[in-house]
């Protein structure tokens, strides 16, 4: 009764492992870098970009090499 029961959870467990590996070699799994998805990235280094021109006015405008109208 007991080798019964063995013998299914194992065949079992090894057919789940053969599933998952059958889906991915399917599927690859997607690349990410940092965790984020292509459009998490562009608005990161959107808000990166208008940060930098920020600061870089704010910057010449205290520094005097730029003069406001």
């Amino acid at each position: 009764m007991l080798d019964d029961l063995r013998n299914t959870a194992e065949a079992s467990f090894i057919e789940e492992e053969s599933a998952l590996e059958a889906q991915r070699l399917l599927y690859p799994r997607e690349k990410r870098f940092l965790g984020m998805t292509a459009a998490q990235r562009l608005i990161l280094s959107f808000l990166l970009l208008i940060l930098v021109v920020v600061l870089g006015t704010l910057f010449l405008l205290v520094s005097g090499k730029m003069i406001l109208p």
